[in-house]
């Protein structure tokens, strides 16, 4: 007798009434996706995210009330008790909210106007506990906001202070990750097997007591390893 699959409970958070329901028939049409609730603002998110415990929050950035940053920070930020898994959407590509989103405790984001499969796999993702910030959205992020994100050196001292736990290898690998390279990229800049890197991931992960990826850039940056054109890839 085989074992069902595992439901994927799912809180849908956005203001606009055709999105919301797109999203909702989206995902509800996936026997493996329930959505168990929906909210039109971040104050209704926050409330019907500690009720209902969804396995995954579908997060607008921009709503009446409470925006999503604010409701990504309650939910899932470092105060929070238990963090959620928020997924956020935007309008655009590289939304000047969206680094603010993540530091704020985002797994990922992705585009409104995405196709289905590409949300139905972003809310997959989100609730195997992986981080969903692809190679070329990174790339795009760290154009846009380097400036804005290194910080001063006094400031990036404490962080820096936290990657002393690092071996130089992971360190480089870290760096790797904050440029934006996927696994597969990674592994071909340091001539290591795919399976290598996700051990090295996972320990830099592990050591700086970081949930995902997405977390690993947020911190190179403020502790001035990635963005100061110090780095190197080996070819």
């Amino acid at each position: 007798m085989s074992v069902p699959a595992a439901v994927t409970r799912v809180l849908v958070c956005e203001d606009q009434g055709l999105v919301r329901a797109g999203f909702v028939t989206i995902l509800d049409s996936q026997p493996d996706i329930e959505v168990v609730g929906e909210a039109v603002d971040g104050r209704a998110a926050i409330r019907q995210a500690e009720q209902l415990k969804p396995d995954v929050v579908v997060m607008d950035i921009r709503m009446p009330l409470l925006d999503g940053i604010e409701a990504t920070r309650h939910l899932a930020g470092p105060e929070s008790a238990s963090p959620a898994r928020i997924l956020v959407v935007t309008t655009f590509n590289v939304d000047e909210y969206v680094y603010e989103a993540l530091r704020a405790g985002a797994s990922g984001f992705m585009l409104k106007d995405a196709p289905p499969p590409e949300l139905i796999n972003a809310v997959r993702t989100v609730a195997r506990g992986e981080s969903l910030l692809a190679p070329a959205v990174t790339r795009a992020l760290i154009g846009r906001f380097a400036e804005r994100v290194r910080p001063s050196a006094a400031a990036a001292s404490p962080e820096r202070d936290r990657l002393g736990v690092l071996t130089p290898r992971e360190q480089e690998v870290l760096l790797l990750i904050s440029e934006g390279l996927s696994n597969a990229e990674i592994a071909a800049a340091l001539v290591i097997s795919h399976e290598t890197v996700k051990t090295y991931v996972s320990r830099i992960l592990t050591k700086l007591d970081l949930r995902d990826r997405v977390q690993a850039v947020v911190l190179a940056y403020r502790a001035g390893l990635a963005g100061g054109g110090e780095g190197h890839r080996r070819s």
